[in-house]
Protein backbone atom coordinates (compact mmCIF):
# COMPACT_ATOMS: atom_id res chain seq x y z
CA UNK A 1 0.00 0.00 0.00
CA UNK A 2 1.57 3.18 -1.17
CA UNK A 3 1.79 6.14 1.33
CA UNK A 4 0.00 9.06 0.34
CA UNK A 5 2.47 12.08 0.75
CA UNK A 6 1.90 14.41 4.07
CA UNK A 7 0.97 17.73 3.19
CA UNK A 8 1.08 20.49 5.58
CA UNK A 9 -2.11 21.97 6.77
CA UNK A 10 -0.92 25.92 5.68
CA UNK A 11 0.44 24.62 1.96
CA UNK A 12 -3.26 23.12 1.48
CA UNK A 13 -6.30 25.49 1.13
CA UNK A 14 -8.94 22.56 1.45
CA UNK A 15 -7.29 21.32 4.79
CA UNK A 16 -6.94 24.87 6.49
CA UNK A 17 -10.90 24.75 5.65
CA UNK A 18 -11.69 21.57 7.08
CA UNK A 19 -9.44 22.25 9.81
CA UNK A 20 -11.63 25.61 10.61
CA UNK A 21 -14.35 23.54 9.73
CA UNK A 22 -13.51 21.08 12.31
CA UNK A 23 -12.75 23.61 14.88
CA UNK A 24 -15.82 25.64 14.77
CA UNK A 25 -17.89 22.31 15.44
CA UNK A 26 -19.03 22.15 11.76
CA UNK A 27 -21.00 24.90 11.62
CA UNK A 28 -21.45 27.69 9.95
CA UNK A 29 -22.14 31.50 11.57
CA UNK A 30 -25.44 31.31 10.17
CA UNK A 31 -26.23 27.72 11.67
CA UNK A 32 -24.96 29.54 14.75
CA UNK A 33 -27.27 32.53 14.66
CA UNK A 34 -30.48 30.10 13.61
CA UNK A 35 -29.69 28.11 16.89
CA UNK A 36 -29.27 31.02 18.60
CA UNK A 37 -32.62 32.55 17.47
CA UNK A 38 -34.53 29.33 18.05
CA UNK A 39 -33.49 29.37 21.44
CA UNK A 40 -34.94 32.80 22.16
CA UNK A 41 -37.79 31.28 20.51
CA UNK A 42 -38.04 28.41 22.92
CA UNK A 43 -37.36 30.65 25.63
CA UNK A 44 -39.94 32.76 25.26
CA UNK A 45 -42.51 29.62 25.07
CA UNK A 46 -41.22 28.11 28.22
CA UNK A 47 -41.78 31.68 29.99
CA UNK A 48 -45.00 31.97 28.39
CA UNK A 49 -46.90 28.73 29.11
CA UNK A 50 -44.36 29.08 33.12
CA UNK A 51 -46.95 32.57 33.12
CA UNK A 52 -49.98 31.35 32.25
CA UNK A 53 -49.49 28.48 34.77
CA UNK A 54 -48.74 31.08 37.33
CA UNK A 55 -51.89 33.14 35.98
CA UNK A 56 -54.47 30.15 36.15
CA UNK A 57 -53.12 29.42 39.50
CA UNK A 58 -53.11 32.60 40.83
CA UNK A 59 -56.01 32.73 43.32
CA UNK A 60 -54.67 29.46 44.91
CA UNK A 61 -51.31 31.41 45.51
CA UNK A 62 -50.63 32.93 49.26
CA UNK A 63 -50.72 36.61 49.60
CA UNK A 64 -47.13 37.14 50.22
CA UNK A 65 -46.15 34.48 47.15
CA UNK A 66 -48.26 36.77 45.05
CA UNK A 67 -46.12 40.07 46.08
CA UNK A 68 -43.76 38.39 45.67
CA UNK A 69 -44.04 37.07 42.30
CA UNK A 70 -45.96 40.85 41.07
CA UNK A 71 -42.47 43.04 42.21
CA UNK A 72 -40.48 40.37 40.16
CA UNK A 73 -42.12 40.79 37.37
CA UNK A 74 -42.18 44.67 37.69
CA UNK A 75 -38.45 44.35 38.22
CA UNK A 76 -38.18 42.45 34.78
CA UNK A 77 -39.71 44.68 32.66
CA UNK A 78 -37.02 47.04 30.11
CA UNK A 79 -40.02 48.34 27.98
CA UNK A 80 -42.13 50.23 30.04
CA UNK A 81 -40.74 52.14 32.96
CA UNK A 82 -41.74 50.16 36.12
CA UNK A 83 -44.59 52.38 37.45
CA UNK A 84 -46.33 51.70 34.01
CA UNK A 85 -45.40 48.03 33.84
CA UNK A 86 -46.73 47.81 37.64
CA UNK A 87 -50.23 49.19 36.40
CA UNK A 88 -50.10 47.13 33.67
CA UNK A 89 -49.45 44.18 35.42
CA UNK A 90 -51.76 44.92 37.91
CA UNK A 91 -54.47 45.11 35.29
CA UNK A 92 -54.16 42.15 33.92
CA UNK A 93 -54.27 40.42 37.05
CA UNK A 94 -57.68 41.77 38.05
CA UNK A 95 -58.99 41.06 34.22
CA UNK A 96 -57.74 37.47 34.62
CA UNK A 97 -58.05 36.49 37.95
CA UNK A 98 -61.39 34.74 37.32
CA UNK A 99 -59.70 32.01 34.87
Amino acid sequence: MAKEPKTSTRENPLLRALSRWENEGGRTDADREKRAALAKEEEALILQCLGAAVISRWNNLPTEVQRELFASAASVGEPLPTADLKEHIARFLHSHKDL
